[in-house]
């Protein structure tokens, strides 16, 4: 039977419209249908967990029990910074992924949150249990230090949703380079006060308008292989290898050298690109 509309006298079957409803409905929606990137995306979160699990199990609990095994705690610490490695690398890829081939609806709101339990919540948490075994830690002051890296990490997601900023630069630095600074200033074993007021420096700069690069070509690639490198130092330092703790404090100082150096290439272009445009501007105004 064919009914017409009185408003438009258009004809429509309800029989026809049931029929694609109903097929419609044997498919997901498109907007819970995850992709290649999102599953990506989704290790990225698996991966922050599992480092405040490694965190917690291994560095926290015995410390409680009053257990006095080190090497239990360092092969802990170890894990969960690799383990936000392995999240940087997710991290990394599943914006190539995305950009490669496709996203879907939810992939932005997923990466926002992956990156809220990997590069907030796990170092936040890093720090807060560093105040409470370290022995020249006050634990209180750690926590403030761990909330300002948290709130930090959430500002800064917050405001990458709603800022529109120049294609190639993000303002601030990226959360997950910022996760891997604040692990390697605690990992470096600074007195206490200096290792705070680094912490708190870096979450400033997570929040600052201070330009840092994508990691796009080979920028990416040289990403990936400092990831890996720093992958090889933690497990040297875990499993006591000749010169390991050494090894792993060059590399943590390398990651803060990086955290203030690479915003200069950054000013850097901007000046050159400021100087080319006044050149070409007097070039236009000559006769």
């Amino acid at each position: 039977m064919t009914v017409v509309d009185p408003e438009t006298q258009a004809g429509w079957a309800p029989e026809a419209v049931q029929e694609d409803a109903s097929h419609d409905g044997d498919e997901m929606p498109l907007s819970l249908r995850l992709s290649i990137a999102d599953t990506l995306t989704l290790g990225n979160a698996t991966c922050g967990f599992m480092a405040v699990y490694f965190t917690t199990t291994g560095i926290l609990i015995p410390h409680l029990q009053g257990s006095n095994e080190s090497g239990m705690a360092r092969h802990s610490a170890a894990t969960a910074v690799i383990l936000m490695l392995c999240a940087a690398v997710f991290d990394l890829f599943d914006g190539l992924v995305a950009r490669k081939l496709r996203s879907s609806p939810m992939g932005a709101e997923l990466d926002n949150l992956s990156d809220l339990i990997s590069f907030g919540l796990a170092p936040a948490y890093f720090v807060l249990v560093y105040g409470m075994v370290a022995d020249d830690a006050h634990q209180r002051v750690a926590a403030v230090g761990a909330i300002v890296v948290l709130l930090a990490v959430v500002l800064r997601l917050a405001r990458f949703s709603c800022v529109t900023v120049k294609d190639g630069t993000f303002q601030g630095m990226p959360s997950p380079f910022g996760a891997l600074t604040v692990v390697s200033i605690v990992l470096l074993e600074l007195p206490f006060v200096a290792t705070l007021l680094a912490i708190i420096g870096t979450a400033w700069l997570m929040v600052s308008r201070v330009e840092y690069p994508k990691p796009r070509g080979p920028l990416a690639v040289a990403m990936l292989a400092w990831i890996v490198a720093a992958m090889g130092l933690l497990a040297a330092w875990a499993f006591d290898a000749p010169g390991g703790q050494l090894l792993l404090q060059t590399g943590c100082a390398l990651q803060l050298v990086l955290g203030a150096v690479i915003p200069l290439f950054a000013t850097a272009r901007r000046v050159n690109n400021f100087r080319d445009n006044r050149r070409e501007a007097r070039a236009a105004q000559l006769p």
